[in-house]
């Protein structure tokens, strides 16, 4: 019998309006936002054990386009997240892994932020409206802290 996780992101097929709210400048402080919209359009791969969205990001001032890519595990019964940005087609981010609880995701990674350790949480919320959202949160300490600093509110088109 197929884990209720190889299903998780069933809710996010579609094309999508975007609204996102991203902190100018990350680990610093920075009380200031900016604002902009995009598209993003989801399809399922690897037999539905996987899925693909192609974003456009209006970004103030640099536009641009990145993809991100998501595979479940039934061995382990986790999801991993990759993002690809336009502006960087040979950088693929490390892999943030985690799973669904009560219709909230929850994926977490180790990376590296201006040299530094960070862990990176990526948190899927409300998946069972009409309108999900998606947040990504930096902590400096291991996890002791958060700093949220892009969310995504995400409205289906027609």
């Amino acid at each position: 019998m197929a884990s209720p996780q190889s299903s998780a992101f069933d809710f996010y097929f579609g094309t999508w309006h975007v609204r996102h709210r991203r902190l100018q400048s990350r680990l610093t402080r920075c009380t200031d936002w900016d604002m902009f919209d995009g598209t993003c359009t989801v399809l399922p791969v690897l037999g539905g054990h996987g899925n693909v969205d192609d974003n456009l990001l209006h970004l103030p001032g640099q536009g641009y386009r990145a993809l991100t890519l998501r595979s479940y595990d039934p061995a382990s019964d986790l999801w991993a997240i990759w993002w690809l940005d336009a502006r960087h087609p040979h950088q693929l981010n490390v892999p943030v892994k985690g799973r669904f609880t009560d219709g909230t995701g929850t994926f977490f990674a180790n990376d590296m932020l201006d040299g530094r350790p960070i862990v990176v949480r990526f948190s899927w919320l409300a998946t069972h409206t009409r309108t999900p959202q998606w947040e990504q949160a930096f902590s400096p300490d291991a996890g002791q802290t958060w700093e949220v600093n892009w969310t995504m509110d995400f409205t289906q088109s027609r």
